[in-house]
């Protein structure tokens, strides 16, 4: 795909192999990558990526990941930072997003970019929050313990109703990723919830944290935080889940930026009380 109006950029689908360097762009960004996130993301949709290219060179990057018939969801928008403002953003923008076909898009944008995505017909749902910091580790909070395969139904279940789409391909690969670690609270033989926290760039990451309560998510989060090295996490929290926030906020973590959750549609009913913690900001 030959991009009009932006003289010599090729847009085409990316690899696997052509993410990790659009990874290491997002680690520029401070955008804090999980290491081993990627293969997650291609299972559920390995048309979705796109990469824009002048002289066979990467300068821009995109993905728009479909879930299902209704719902697709924005990533990784990138461009080199020594070739910005010359529109290879917006002509890679328009070339994936084409992707999406009649889909509602979801994406968490960033501060600088909300109002362009606004004029790409984006509505806020809510703001995101990372918060950052130690929280106390506790090996065996009461009712957790770690996942097993066993799990993956009921886990798959609860996620569906905490998320806009099904996506069991991705959850798939996400639980049991290289350095990824599965807890669950159980209660009276019941799920109550559950989380992720993997290895990143910078600090580890935390996401999904589902739960039906704080204390659910309280116990979820001192688990996953004695399987981080000195317990240091990063968590992206809706600002909409007060609970959720009044959990940072006891930990004493820290906010260190935030994001936009937005939408060009509607999308299905699903559990927000319930997202303490958002999966990824790249893949909703």
């Amino acid at each position: 795909m030959t991009s009009p109006g932006s003289a010599d950029l090729v847009v085409a689908r990316a690899s696997l192999d052509d993410w990790s360097v659009i990874s290491g762009w997002a680690g520029d960004e401070g955008w804090n990558p999980g290491l081993s996130d990627a293969p997650s993301f291609f299972a559920q949709d390995p048309e979705g990526f796109f990469i824009g290219r002048i002289d066979g060179q990467p300068v821009s990057a995109v993905s728009v990941v479909t879930y299902d018939a209704d719902y697709a969801f924005l990533g990784f928008y990138l461009v080199r930072p020594d070739l910005r403002g010359r529109g290879h953003g917006l002509t890679t923008w328009k070339t994936a997003l084409a992707h999406a076909g009649g889909r509602t898009v979801g994406l968490d944008g960033v501060v600088a970019q909300q109002d362009n995505y606004r004029k790409s017909g984006f509505e806020l749902a809510h703001r995101t929050v990372r918060f950052i910091g130690t929280v106390p580790a506790e090996q065996t909070p009461p009712g957790v313990r770690p996942a097993a395969a066993a799990d993956f139904a009921s886990i798959a279940a609860y996620d569906n109703a905490c998320c806009p789409a099904d996506r069991p391909r991705f959850l798939e690969r996400w639980l049991t990723g290289p350095g990824h670690r599965t807890f669950v609270r159980v209660a009276d033989g019941h799920l109550t919830g559950y989380a992720v926290i993997r290895p990143a760039l910078d600090r580890p990451r935390v996401g999904p944290l589902f739960a039906d309560t704080a204390d659910d998510a309280r116990a979820l989060l001192q688990a996953l935080a004695a399987a981080a090295p000195g317990g240091e996490v990063a968590i992206d929290i809706p600002e909409s889940n007060a609970p959720g926030v009044a959990l940072a906020e006891e930990f004493g973590l820290t906010p260190s930026f935030e994001t936009a959750r937005m939408y060009t549609g509607p999308v299905r009913p699903f559990t927000g009380e319930r997202v303490y913690g958002v999966t990824t900001l790249e893949l909703g």
